[in-house]
């Protein structure tokens, strides 16, 4: 299902919330398009390839796809690349930490000069008549780790951070954030690295005119004050190295 995140006429962002069935791990996929321009942002696996590019033909003619954008190197991410190479003319841009490792992802050779690092600091990414930015977001997750960030919809694209795992409504906004902190509380405190970083992340957050912050799995949080929650939440969690202990670490 083709949910419409945001639709001016001319720039839209589109949200696929259920093309994972199975034994899968639940993740979406986006869409965003700038006149005849798209980006496909975490395409996702091999599992729903299909599905998303029958359910993103409204919206995408597959040679006009600009890139195919990673987050990071998961499997749940891009894994599907190979098909895009084929099925367009798209430049792939990658973290610059993975840019080799996600070579294992296509047939040798198919993605010789088509691949972009981004480089640690983030950059601008130009996507029609606007401008995506690659926002760091390193050891949020994974080392190298990028959020984008559409200024036109103000939409925070946000990867593995404010990722949750529910078994319905993934496409609905979260209303009421104290009931979903369970949802996600267990994933962050083992998938994010430490709370240092989760403070820089969200001290330069804060910066970014965001109305919709839009994770990678689960439900979305929409509209400033949801949003100052999960930044309030994310920048007082421990997590990863913080609670670890030497009971972590014991010879089986």
């Amino acid at each position: 299902m083709a949910v419409e995140l945001y639709n001016d006429g001319t720039h839209k962002c589109i949200g696929f919330y259920d093309l994972v069935v199975g034994e899968g791990v639940q993740a979406n996929q986006f869409l965003i398009v700038n006149g005849n321009h798209s980006a496909l942002l975490d395409p996702g696996g091999d599992l729903i390839y299909n599905e998303l590019f029958m359910h993103s033909y409204k919206y995408l003619f597959t040679k006009n796809l600009d890139y195919v954008i990673g987050s990071h190197q998961d499997p749940d991410v891009l894994s599907s690349l190979d098909k895009w190479l084929v099925g367009s003319d798209c430049q792939v841009l990658v973290p610059a930490l993975w840019e080799r490792f996600i070579t294992h992802f296509a047939t040798p050779g198919r993605i010789k000069d088509r691949v972009k690092g981004i480089p640690d600091r983030g950059m601008d990414i130009t996507l029609g008549s606007t401008i995506l930015k690659a926002i760091p977001a390193h050891f949020l997750h994974s080392e190298g780790n990028f959020h984008f960030y559409d200024p036109v919809s103000k939409i925070l694209f946000s990867g593995d951070l404010g990722a949750s795992l529910v078994p319905e409504l993934e496409d609905e906004p979260v209303e009421d954030f104290a009931a979903h902190i369970p949802m996600m509380e267990g994933f962050h405190r083992r998938y994010m690295s430490g709370n240092k970083v989760c403070r820089y992340w969200v001290n330069m957050a804060r910066k970014l005119d965001i109305e919709w912050l839009v994770p990678q799995h689960g439900r979305s949080f929409k509209g400033k004050v949801m949003i100052e929650q999960f930044f309030s939440w994310l920048e007082n969690l421990e997590c990863g190295v913080d609670i670890i202990t030497q009971d972590s670490y014991r010879i089986p």
